[in-house]
């Protein structure tokens, strides 16, 4: 039996109208793939910066009788345990960007006796923008115990 003229080709548009719906479905699935994979990245990134700091501060509560040495501006110019851990920041994270570390007593900085601030920046690979920059700041005051 055949269609009425009125009806003809009505089945191909319905066919096409699903393709479409179902086409604009998987490009909204691929586009959640590269914002999940983009965020991986960034929170490997974070993982990555929050270790190194606090890897350091560490050395530093082993080593408190050299923190002066560990500052990275008005500190010795060479120090291998802070050497050691710039090149492990270089070496782990993108962007270039050298890492501080700052010791007080320093009223300019705000930081009290004993005081450290590690300052861990990176930049995004693919960032074109000199201004996109991260970073990971940890405060921490390393002071003796009773028994030191």
């Amino acid at each position: 039996m055949r269609a009425p003229k009125q009806e003809a080709g009505v089945m191909l548009i319905e066919a096409l109208i699903g393709i479409l719906i179902f086409s604009i479905g998987i490009l909204a699935l691929l586009g959640m793939q590269g914002a999940a994979i983009k965020n991986t990245a960034d929170a490997k990134y974070r993982s990555e910066a929050a270790l190194l700091a606090t890897q350091i501060v560490g050395q530093m509560w082993v080593d408190m009788d050299e923190l002066d040495n560990y500052k990275t501006t008005g500190g010795p110019v060479a120090f291998p345990p802070r050497d050691t851990w710039i090149a492990e920041v270089a070496k782990k994270l993108p962007g270039e960007i050298a890492p501080q570390i700052q010791v007080g007593p320093d009223a300019v900085l705000g930081l009290a006796d004993r005081e450290v601030r590690v300052q861990v920046q990176w930049r995004k690979p693919g960032d074109t923008d000199p201004l996109l920059i991260r970073q990971f700041v940890i405060l921490n005051r390393i002071n003796k115990g009773n028994g030191l």
